[in-house]
């Protein structure tokens, strides 16, 4: 693994760190250009720091069709990446040097504040599991989806990193909901809706009705009514 920064046209220049993440520039459609063209565009337009995580070469050929003067942009070089048809768990354990593994490695070991795949989402599931573990208290990962409404934006959680779930998953990723969109989107007291067949407490299945009373019950939680309709309260 190396580190090198990238300035115009690939030319070496390291410019010292602000705020940086990590991504895995091999993951996802069209990877590495256009994996790359939007770290270019993220780095320009919110003055922050994107390591490359992936094969070195092939980063630095994209890098070389964009203007990156003064743009902190360092390459952290893998031969390892994990393909969107591999077993995701399976493949992590085996593949201990795949670039979204190493991805989370810079957040775990503080060089970087988040780390990003559009690559195989249980595999990025399954390495931030083993590479960054969980908050203690949280029994199941999620993921979450930020979609736009009328008033703003919402976030639907989860999106399907579990399959099966019990009614205290659904509270546990109604906190952590709530949690991402105060401090992530500044919106005090989101409310949070659970998606059922109509609005009232006994519409839903066991699943939904059964959480539905932990969340009634659920201190900070504002909860809405059983429908589609969980906008953001500001």
């Amino acid at each position: 693994m190396s580190e090198t920064g990238v300035g115009a046209a690939g030319t070496a220049q390291f410019i010292a760190p602000t705020t940086r993440v990590a991504l895995d520039a091999m993951g996802g459609d069209n990877a590495p250009g256009e994996i790359v063209a939007g770290a270019v565009q993220a780095a320009r337009e919110y003055h922050m720091g994107v390591y490359l995580v992936g094969r070195e070469d092939a980063i630095r050929a994209e890098l070389a069709k964009h203007d990156t003067q003064g743009l902190d942009l360092p390459i952290i070089h893998t031969d390892e990446v994990i393909e969107m048809d591999e077993h995701p768990a399976n493949t992590v354990r085996r593949k201990k040097n795949a670039s979204m593994t190493l991805a989370l490695q810079q957040v775990r070991d503080g060089a970087a504040l988040g780390a990003v795949s559009a690559g195989n989402s249980g595999a990025m599931m399954a390495a931030s599991l083993f590479t960054l573990k969980r908050i203690e208290g949280v029994e199941r990962p999620a993921l979450g989806g930020v979609f736009p409404t009328k008033d703003g934006v919402c976030l639907v959680i989860d999106m399907g990193a579990n399959t099966d779930c019990r009614p205290e998953y659904l509270q546990q990723f109604a906190l952590m909901g709530s949690i991402y969109m105060e401090r992530i989107f500044s919106i005090p007291s989101p409310r949070v809706g659970l998606l059922a067949n109509g609005e009232e407490e006994s519409k839903g299945n066991q699943l939904v009705q059964e959480a539905h009373q932990l969340l009634k019950a659920t201190a900070g939680t504002l909860l809405s009514s059983n429908s589609a309709r969980a906008s953001p309260k500001r």
